[in-house]
């Protein structure tokens, strides 16, 4: 292998360690270059989908009055969502390195964090509008897909939602590469939310909102937070399930 190729495999590596969820607020007057956005486009584009159904859409939404629009809609953090995340925190970043997986429980209101409190969590629990979570970015990409289909012999379609998989990463990968901050809103996909996001997009009833890209620039300039993965070899079996010894 030449050195060209080991420095592209090099960079390439070193771009998937870098990628991270920016929960910063972005500044809503700095926007994406549209030849950015063809590029994270592009990177979609080519998203391997189960037979290569490419079972999606992108819709870009980067007009302020939509943007406004859709930040009015509101919607309920779900009790399981409360509760089954309290079991992924962890308290201290020393709790954090030691674990290898799972989140700092700072970014939470406290009473997420206190398992004395998550009853009240819950009952407290109000509905907010979505501009809590879009927090200034100019630009949304809204992923959205034909429910009416599925891949062959895929119950549950779980093939395609994998594929939906396939090209939320492969944006990300490449507004990384470009600079831009990226944070998937799952919530997007709610029923109560996609069916508004729905109406005010003007999305048919037959298709379904897989998730939204958030998109832009952090201000102020995004803090670097703790970020942990298990070591490869405690994730790696060889040849049989157990077997850590790869050689």
């Amino acid at each position: 292998m030449g050195l060209v190729e080991l420095t592209v495999m090099s960079d390439l590596l070193k771009l998937i360690e870098q990628r991270h969820s920016s929960r910063d607020p972005f500044d809503p007057d700095r926007p994406v270059a549209k030849e950015d956005l063809r590029r994270i486009i592009e990177a979609a584009r080519w998203a391997p989908t189960a037979h290569n159904m490419q079972n999606f859409d992108i819709i870009v939404v980067d007009d302020k009055g939509v943007l406004e629009e859709i930040g009015k809609i509101k919607s309920r953090v779900p009790e399981a969502f409360i509760r089954e995340n309290y079991q992924q925190l962890s308290f201290s970043e020393k709790e954090l390195l030691q674990k290898k997986v799972g989140i700092l429980g700072t970014g939470f209101p406290p009473d997420w964090r206190d398992a004395a409190k998550l009853d009240k969590a819950v009952r407290e629990n109000k509905p907010s509008p979505l501009s809590q979570r879009i927090r200034g970015s100019p630009v949304l990409l809204i992923v959205v897909y034909d429910a009416r289909k599925r891949a062959p012999a895929s119950e549950g379609d779980v093939l395609g939602f994998m594929s939906l998989g396939c090209v939320m990463e492969n944006m990300w990968l490449m507004a990384q590469s470009l600079g831009i901050s990226a944070q998937v809103l799952s919530v997007f996909s709610k029923d109560a939310v996609d069916k508004e996001v729905k109406r005010t997009l003007r999305v048919p009833e037959h298709m379904k909102v897989a998730f939204a890209l958030r998109l832009g620039y952090p201000v102020p300039a995004a803090v670097k937070s703790l970020r942990v993965r298990r070591d490869a070899k405690a994730l790696t079996h060889h040849n049989r399930f157990g077997n850590k010894d790869l050689g």
